[in-house]
């Protein structure tokens, strides 16, 4: 009996022992929401207005649907793509093109004090300016601050259909711009589907003269590098010209270089240039397959 009842208290002790883990558990793979953490709440419409605003933006649909189908129609790859010619992707002379990008600040989270607007500058062109501050919340957490950005909004199809584009007949960024002396960054976001992927951006630098004069910048696409959260990868890989989900800017208040800034965009367009062969301009590291990034 007592044998018994010996065996039963060590089988209980077993039971609750394997229930202790001692090894830690780490998430790192998966994230919660594609703004890592930043939680900012906006209002959401009722389900009166969702409806009223349907109705109201079905007409347009249809009429987006309509251009998409003359589009395909109509359509000649061999002469929409004809090499030398710049086809203008955002042109800033175009109606309603202000709302089709987002403006963002370390100020919007409370991180800083930097500042910055889009708007329309008196030569017709799209002014990207504001200041920028390396001045921190002290709160023990934001350790540095500093940036200014302007991004597209997600390009779609008719009826909210979430799309890319698809510039893989082309080779060459071309920018007609007038900066200031500072070096921006140029963003172009390739979103994926996995929450590991949401944060995939190709950047390169784009150094403007200043002045009053506009500066013509190509730069080919195979100069791009894969960067995520900030950290270059060091796994490289050329962009998929057709998985380019955003287009942007991006201003840093580093080393020193706070205070005003002003970026006047004339249009963004994309050209094959023939004699541009390079496929990737880096060298291709052989790392393990379990490191992603430093």
């Amino acid at each position: 009996m007592h044998g018994l009842v010996r065996q039963t208290s060590r089988l209980s002790w077993c039971l609750s022992a394997a229930r202790i883990h001692t090894s830690p558990v780490q998430h790192a793979f998966w994230e919660r929401e594609k703004k890592s953490g930043y939680k900012t709440k906006l209002p959401e419409p009722s389900k009166k207005e969702l409806i009223i605003n349907g109705f109201r933006d079905l007409k347009e649909e249809i009429k987006l649907w309509r251009q998409e189908v003359k589009e395909k129609l109509e359509s000649d790859p061999i002469l929409v793509f004809r090499p030398g010619e710049t086809d203008i992707v955002f042109d800033f002379k175009a109606p309603d093109v202000l709302d089709k990008w987002t403006v963002t600040t370390d100020s919007d989270h409370g991180e800083g004090k930097s500042n910055a607007t889009l708007e329309l500058s008196a030569a017709g062109a799209g002014l990207f300016h504001g200041e920028v501050s390396s001045q921190h919340t002290k709160d023990g957490v934001i350790k540095r601050t500093g940036y200014a950005n302007i991004r597209t909004k997600r390009v779609r199809k008719s009826f909210k259909r979430e799309t890319t584009y698809d510039w893989t007949q082309y080779n060459m960024l071309v920018l007609k711009v007038r900066g200031d002396g500072r070096s921006y960054l140029i963003n172009l976001h390739t979103e994926g589907y996995f929450d590991l992927l949401w944060n995939d951006i190709y950047h390169y630098v784009l150094y403007t003269r200043g002045g009053p004069h506009w500066q013509i910048a190509k730069i080919p696409f195979s100069k791009f590098f894969l960067a995520s959260k900030g950290r270059i990868q060091d796994r490289q890989n050329a962009i998929q010209l057709n998985c380019v989900t955003h287009f942007g800017f991006s201003v840093a208040a580093k080393k020193g270089m706070d205070g005003p800034f002003g970026l006047e965009i004339d249009y963004v367009g994309v050209e094959f240039d023939p004699n541009h062969r390079e496929e990737f301009a880096y060298e291709m590291y052989k790392t393990p397959k379990y490191i992603v990034a430093t």
